[in-house]
């Protein structure tokens, strides 16, 4: 179901938020929820292919009452974290407010089948392409700024053929706490997210005996989440009642991970 929340309560009115990966999947509720409570929304995209994609979530944004420019940017490019900031800054103004590193990529390998490209084409864009986003942002980031990553539960989890999307992952959350400790001081949080098995194309590629382990090892309903299920978390992170959190992982798993 939809998120309940309403075009009156936008305490993030006045606020600029860029959302990577915002073209599809879960990044598409990031990006809406964000918007609903008023933030205006620089919608980052991978490739000319999602470009309608990314179009039809500014028009669905600019309904809601909020504003949106969409950016293409190749987050495993070392320039794209410049890029989208110079876009975001020349529509909106010189302040950003909320960074939320979405974009990710995600197959399965056996280890023998694992090379060098496979462990570059995963990191440059899960691991390093975060954290170049964000030294992109900060610069910008008006305090009290808020950096919310992306991880998933299998940063904690130990699932065959995954090894490389699970270790991007848990670095996602290393670097997480460092930058809490770092920015801290400037009036920032950083805070990471961890889905479980969530509705998205993502998921539709995660082995289906996985999946189906963690669907009965899921506690709330035995299901699989729901994208809205995880802007509602993301969209509070973004919020003054967070103020008092940082460096912190948030298993938004129905239960099934448990920290």
């Amino acid at each position: 179901m939809a998120s309940q929340t309403t075009t009156q309560h936008r305490p993030l009115a006045g606020k600029v938020a860029i959302v990577t990966g915002a073209s599809r999947g879960i990044g598409v509720s990031l990006a809406l929820e964000l918007a609903r409570r008023g933030a205006k929304i620089t919608v980052v995209y991978t490739s000319a292919n999602s470009e309608s994609l990314a179009g039809n979530v500014v028009k669905q944004i600019e309904q809601l009452g909020s504003q949106a420019v969409a950016v293409q940017a190749d987050l495993s490019q070392i320039d794209a974290g410049e890029k989208v900031v110079s876009r975001t800054v020349a529509a909106f103004g010189s302040s950003i407010h909320i960074l939320v590193n979405n974009a990710g990529v995600e197959f399965d390998r056996s280890l023998l089948e694992t090379s060098a490209e496979d462990f570059a084409k995963i990191f440059d864009v899960n691991v390093r392409g975060t954290l170049l986003m964000t030294k992109a942002v900060v610069p910008h980031l008006q305090a009290p700024g808020r950096i919310i990553n992306m991880s998933s539960v299998g940063a904690r989890s130990g699932l065959s053929k995954l090894a490389l999307y699970c270790a991007s992952k848990a670095a996602v959350e290393g670097l997480t706490r460092c930058l809490a400790a770092e920015l801290g001081e400037l009036g920032h949080t950083v805070n990471t997210v961890a889905p479980g098995p969530t509705e998205s194309e993502m998921l539709d590629n995660v082995p289906k005996d996985i999946v189906d382990v963690q669907l009965k090892t899921t506690p709330v309903e035995h299901r699989a989440g729901k994208p809205d299920d995880i802007a509602q978390i993301v969209a509070w992170l973004a919020e003054e009642q967070s103020r008092w959190i940082s460096g912190q992982t948030i298993s938004a798993s129905g239960g099934f991970l448990m920290l």
